[in-house]
């Protein structure tokens, strides 16, 4: 009965979405005209129809700050107007089979697979509980922090987030001093610590949906993610030195949660992680050759095989977790299904963007495109670190790792070599920078929710970002003189 329930909840929040999508794929099948157009010129494409794209990132990075109420009862509202001011005046000007192949593609190639992946890890994430209490102490915050960051790249930031926040929150709640704890668990687990992966945060594993291969971020980024991931937490272990410190000459508060040993709960889903890793790599090596053609877009049978796995993975999980275990990590369907929702009106609104982009210099975008690029026509990669990491600090960082990964060519056999440097300085902008407000990255506002129910005194939006400009930027300073 237990697992039976969690399956109806399922279903009754992800229906909608998969009716949608059933519609969306019947469409797609009616046979399209022979005299179509093969996509859409973003020469010709006026810099307006880029409004619908910075209208609902714009709204996700405002609306739980600053109109909670309204944006979490109608976010869905908003996503459905700013799709439809693309969609509508799309089938207006262009003829209907460009439309529907470059919204299937869209649709079946980019997103399905991104919101699967990111439903597999949110669902076995939600299945690791870890229970009990430790002593606080620099020591074992930092421990604490350094495997969260580590754990970014496995299970994802926002898995990692999830998993351990709790614990450090009880491992710290008999202390006076204790947001700053909070403010760099988001700078570390919940950002930093995910540039080693595509499962670590979602905008590489776009990249690796666009051709960037598996390990490369791995291969690339670990001398920088060590190098900024290093020094915040030796930074942090001054500052929580000198809070313990301070705190010594104040009596100690009776601590609410004993020391108790730790016990991992839903083993399980360290099975199902990596099983997620091994159909991520099966569908980059194995190559059948076998192609199902869906309004006009071309699914290859190995990525379907991925996609199915994800499925699979999340009912396994869901079968096999204890529900007392998931409502320990304070799991709901509510967040996975608000991101399923507004990426799908992300996806949509950035169609016309990636046409303009893929124009050049030609496009809309060319006075952009000089910003990144040296007097000698070369790129720049400290150029697209910043932009890159300065967007993505306000705005949702996967779009924006897309809309710089199309401006540097896009064409990922060459920005993994002859540009390494660029995509090196494209992925590390977009993971690193999301640290620097409560809006750059999902997990960030989630773990703020989290502390502050808690009883954590969080800083203010505000005084979050002067955390995060004395301590990140500098480090981010000194990061693009070594590195970009």
């Amino acid at each position: 009965m237990r697992t039976s329930h969690g399956f109806h909840r399922a279903h009754r929040l992800w229906a909608p979405a998969f009716a949608g999508m059933t519609l969306a794929c019947i469409l797609l099948l009616v046979p399209a005209p022979a005299f179509a157009a093969e996509g859409l010129d973003g020469a010709k494409l006026s810099p307006l129809w880029a409004l619908p794209f910075v209208g609902i990132l714009l709204c996700i990075a405002t609306g739980p700050v600053f109109y909670s109420h309204l944006w979490e009862h109608h976010y869905a509202k908003f996503a459905l107007l700013w799709s439809a001011l693309v969609v509508i005046p799309l089938f207006l000007v262009t003829d209907s089979y460009t439309v529907t192949t470059t919204l299937a593609h869209t649709a079946l190639l980019e997103y399905m697979p991104f919101i699967l992946l990111l439903l597999a890890l949110f669902t076995v994430a939600g299945g690791i509980y870890l229970e009990g209490n430790l002593h606080d102490s620099v020591l074992t915050n930092t421990v604490l922090l350094a495997v969260g960051a580590v754990m970014a790249s496995i299970v994802g930031t926002t898995g990692a987030a999830m998993i351990l926040i709790r614990p450090l929150i009880r491992a710290n709640d008999d202390r006076r001093y204790n947001a700053h704890v909070v403010v760099f668990f988001i700078f570390l687990v919940a950002n930093i610590g995910g540039a080693l992966s595509p499962l670590g945060d979602p905008p590489l594993f776009i990249g690796f949906l666009k051709g960037v291969d598996f390990f490369w971020t791995t291969q690339h980024l670990w001398r920088e993610t060590l190098f900024v991931g290093g020094i915040v937490l030796a930074i942090f272990c001054v500052i929580d030195l000198y809070f313990h410190h301070r705190e010594g000459r104040f009596k100690r508060i009776k601590d609410p949660t004993p020391d108790s040993p730790l016990k991992l709960h839903g083993k399980i889903n360290l099975l199902l992680i990596a099983i997620i890793i091994v159909a991520i790599l099966m569908s980059a090596q194995w190559k059948p050759g076998v192609t199902f053609l869906i309004g006009g877009a071309e699914l290859q049978l190995q990525d379907l095989a991925r996609d199915v796995i994800f499925i699979l993975v999340t009912l396994w999980s869901l079968a096999m977790t204890r529900k007392e275990h998931r409502a320990a990590n304070g799991f709901s369907w509510g967040p996975i299904k608000e991101v399923a929702i507004l990426f799908a009106c992300i996806f949509i609104c950035i169609v016309p963007v990636m046409a303009m982009l893929q124009a050049g210099a030609s496009g809309p975008f060319a006075g952009l495109l000089k910003l990144v690029t040296h007097a000698d026509g070369s790129n720049n990669p400290a150029a697209y670190f910043w932009l890159t990491g300065i967007l993505s600090s306000f705005l949702d960082n996967a779009p924006t790792y897309l809309v710089f990964f199309q401006l540097a060519g896009g064409d990922p056999h060459i920005l993994m070599t002859a540009k390494a440097a660029t995509l090196a300085a494209i992925s590390s902008g977009a993971v690193y920078m999301g640290a620097n407000t409560y809006i750059g990255n999902a997990p960030n506002f989630m773990v703020y929710a989290i502390a502050r129910q808690a009883g954590v005194r969080m800083p203010s939006f505000f005084g979050y970002m002067v955390w995060s400009a004395l301590v990140l930027i500098p480090v981010f300073i000194l990061a693009t003189f070594v590195f970009f």
